[in-house]
């Protein structure tokens, strides 16, 4: 009877392993697909974000461009501001030279001095 009673556990040990293993075998199955799910997700997340950076950096460059010609138009229009700005002054101090000399040749032929003032 002693052989009857050690075959037993040794069975029943055997049998919960082998259940066990079974079990373990079921999990690693459901990480491994669980695993594939994620990496096939990751790779159609990549390939979104990939795509949505194409689509901002045409957006941006886009913008860039437009942004590039207003800043070319402003600063032509301030250029061609401050060359006639610049004509007009300088225009003005030629003439206003032209006046200080001619009032200075009217006060000479009067006989005045700029001390008698």
């Amino acid at each position: 009877m002693d052989d009857a009673l050690s075959d037993e556990p040794e069975n029943l040990t055997l049998a919960l392993l082998r259940k066990i293993d079974r079990k373990v075998d079921a999990v690693d199955e459901k990480i491994d697909a669980v695993r594939d799910q994620l990496r096939a997700e990751m790779a159609e997340t990549k390939a979104e974000l990939r795509s949505e950076m194409r689509s901002l950096r045409a957006d941006v460059a886009s913008d860039m461009l437009t942004l590039e010609k207003r800043l070319s138009d402003q600063i032509v229009g301030l250029r061609r501001a401050v060359v006639e700005y610049h004509s007009s002054a300088v225009g003005h101090g030629v003439l206003l030279s032209e006046m200080e000399e001619r009032l200075r040749r009217v006060e000479r032929h009067v006989g005045l001095t700029p001390e008698t003032h």
